[in-house]
């Protein structure tokens, strides 16, 4: 179940479509990639868990990004639960690559490096979920 937090989260995420793309970026002003874009909206949303840095997201270890992110202080959502806005998607762009959006309702937010801007998309998106993780609101017991 998503909380307040997650509301801001897709806020936050929408408030930066349009912003230019640039690799490693972390703010508005100068650009954003898609882990600028996740961090910016999670930070609105209250998450004060670390940061990667140091990424690539080509040739990139989806098992290792989905470890980071856990220790990070996110809580994932377990694969047969449904999404919610605001969570944060970890989407397999090819074999060698992965790639963070915002989960919005009806779509998905994110740093899109072939429009060299934010864009929002409409629907489930052409790329496969691998993980999905959310604000936690509370005390949660995992799985």
């Amino acid at each position: 179940m998503s909380g307040p937090g997650n509301a801001r989260v897709v806020a936050a995420a929408r408030a930066l479509v349009g912003c230019r793309f640039r690799l490693h970026g972390r703010d508005g002003v100068h650009g954003v990639d898609c882990v600028g874009l996740a961090v910016l909206a999670l930070r609105a949303g209250g998450f004060r868990g670390a940061v990667p840095s140091g990424y690539a997201m080509r040739r990139g270890d989806a098992g290792r990004v989905c470890a980071d992110v856990d220790a990070a202080g996110l809580m994932r959502v377990a694969a047969n639960m449904p999404g919610a806005p605001g969570d944060l998607l970890l989407l397999r762009i090819h074999a060698g690559q992965v790639h963070f959006a915002i989960a919005t309702g009806d779509g998905m937010i994110h740093a899109d490096a072939m429009a060299r801007r934010v864009v929002e998309r409409p629907g489930a998106g052409r790329w496969p979920i691998v993980a999905r993780w959310r604000l936690c609101d509370g005390p949660f017991t995992p799985d």
